[in-house]
């Protein structure tokens, strides 16, 4: 429908707010994306978590808190930390990663957390792309300390909200075509994350069902974050501030503040959810039950082996291959022998970065951690501090560096691959492919992989044998009798 007219424009805009004053005001004869999804929330029981979904949200909150606790020891961490500690708190009773002794306003720990989970891109990663349990967690961490004592959930319950938080921003990115591929306009986290914290959070304070529709669509008034901040220290702040808004939102909802009861609902000319994706095409979220299934069910999580985007995990794990034929080659790593190195990737403009500069541009650059892997045989944190960024040795790789981009390798993290060639001084060509790196969710981290990356960050904070009872209580995390135990521990 094109509408030319300035009295055209007024007519359409009238009918549009007549047609959904009628909507509101009519008996409800049909659910509604938004009532299914305000349904789904209230209505999901502990017996809905099947035991691949419980195991696989434990290894995510696990993980999620360990680079939390290493993530609180960077300097945007701090940079979040100082400024919550600088607001006016009057219910400082919310931990905070890694600073025992110190509590701050549920909200306001929420953020800090969030920031801390996110501050070196070293979180969980989900299909079509976001980061859901940095999202989620510390809002959920928070609360279960904020409720009374005669009211606190237990660590089933917990289990339980952390899983509508994930459910409900997997499904709103399956909505969309345009989600499944590497981000271009907007950090996904900074949208389906905030609506996650709200429907979490909205779950695990016991909201009604008109309260849990209300918490999701004032999220969606509070939600986005451009990918021009992308690879620099506001990143983190993405996944702060939407643990800490989509919490704020189930606050609201809870103290009866109201909402477009449609936030969710595809609606022509009055744009609600679908103003974040131009392809949305919602659907009615039932409860888990017979051929009904979550998605954590249908599809596992990507944990992350070193800090930095996903995207670069493929791009390592093929220059780690080259460099391996590379030996075997030359009975050593000699970059003098190396004419050029081809990285075949896909087209993803923020994520290709020749000559980064800080820590944070690092993380995102396909060149800075090939070259990495090739130099050192490795990756990890210590490989995106100053020193390492600025090695001589690493410019020079750096210089030799070509960019390809194969036509079949598109920007979607299920589907891209890696591949490294190395174009020899005497014309000899070695090639290293990545297809699947291990840690994706079709080549899952082993148990003992994922708590040797756990015991490695939490040791930067915490002592052994503290290590060993945050990991006692996540794994038994059904029979935990007060859920702000495991908060506390932090």
């Amino acid at each position: 429908m094109e509408i030319e007219t300035p009295l055209e424009k007024e007519k359409f805009c009238r009918q549009m707010r007549k047609a959904l004053i009628t909507l509101a005001r009519s008996p409800r004869t049909e659910e509604t994306v938004t009532s299914s999804f305000a349904s789904f929330i209230h209505g999901v029981r502990p017996e809905h978590l099947s035991a691949i979904v419980r195991h696989r949200s434990k290894r995510m909150i696990l993980d999620s808190i360990g680079v939390g606790l290493v993530g609180s020891t960077t300097r945007v961490f701090n940079i979040a930390l100082q400024y919550c500690q600088e607001l006016y708190s009057s219910n400082p009773i919310s931990s905070v990663y890694g600073r025992k002794g110190l509590k701050l306003s549920p909200t306001l720990a929420a953020f800090a957390n969030g920031v801390a989970a996110h501050s070196m891109d070293f979180d969980d990663t989900w299909h079509p792309a976001t980061h859901p349990s940095g999202a989620v967690l510390p809002a959920l961490l928070s609360a279960s300390q904020m409720l009374p004592s005669v009211s606190k959930p237990n660590g089933l319950d917990f289990l339980v909200a952390f899983n509508v938080g994930i459910e409900v921003q997997g499904r709103l990115m399956h909505f969309s075509n345009e989600a499944h591929n590497i981000p271009k306009r907007f950090h996904p986290p900074s949208v389906v994350g905030t609506m996650g914290s709200a429907a979490a959070t909205a779950k695990l304070l016991s909201l009604n069902e008109s309260q849990c529709a209300h918490a999701l669509a004032i999220a969606a008034s509070l939600a986005g974050a451009p990918m021009a901040n992308a690879a620099t220290q506001v990143k983190p702040l993405h996944i702060g501030n939407a643990a800490c808004l989509g919490f704020q939102a189930a606050l609201l909802a809870a103290r009866g503040m109201e909402a477009s009861p449609f936030i969710l609902d595809d609606i022509p000319g009055c744009a609600g959810f679908n103003a974040f994706y131009g392809d949305y095409q919602p659907k009615p979220l039932a409860l888990p039950a017979n051929n009904h299934k979550l998605l954590l069910e249908k599809q596992d999580i990507a944990f992350k082996r070193f800090p930095a985007h996903l995207g670069m995990h493929w791009i390592v794990d093929a220059a780690l291959s080259v460099r391996n034929l590379f030996v075997n080659y030359s009975h050593s790593f000699s970059p003098s022998l190396i004419h050029a190195i081809v990285l075949r990737i896909p087209v993803s403009k923020y994520i290709n970065r020749p000559f980064p500069e800080s820590e944070h541009q690092a993380r995102h650059s396909f060149q800075f951690n090939a070259c990495t892997a090739l130099l050192d045989g490795e990756v990890g944190i210590s490989s995106y501090t100053d020193s390492s960024i600025h090695r001589r040795e690493l410019m020079e790789l750096l210089a030799k560096v070509v960019v390809e981009h194969p036509e079949d390798n598109v920007a979607n993290f299920d589907k891209m691959y890696g591949e490294v060639a190395l174009i020899l001084e005497n014309g000899d060509v070695l090639t290293g492919r990545c297809d699947t790196f291990y840690g994706h969710w079709r080549k899952p981290l082993s148990r003992e992989s994922l708590l040797k990356k756990f015991r490695t960050n939490a040791s930067y904070v915490f002592p052994e044998n503290q290590v060993n009872t945050i990991i006692t209580t996540v794994e038994n995390m059904e029979n935990l009798p007060d859920s702000s135990q495991l908060a506390s521990s932090l």
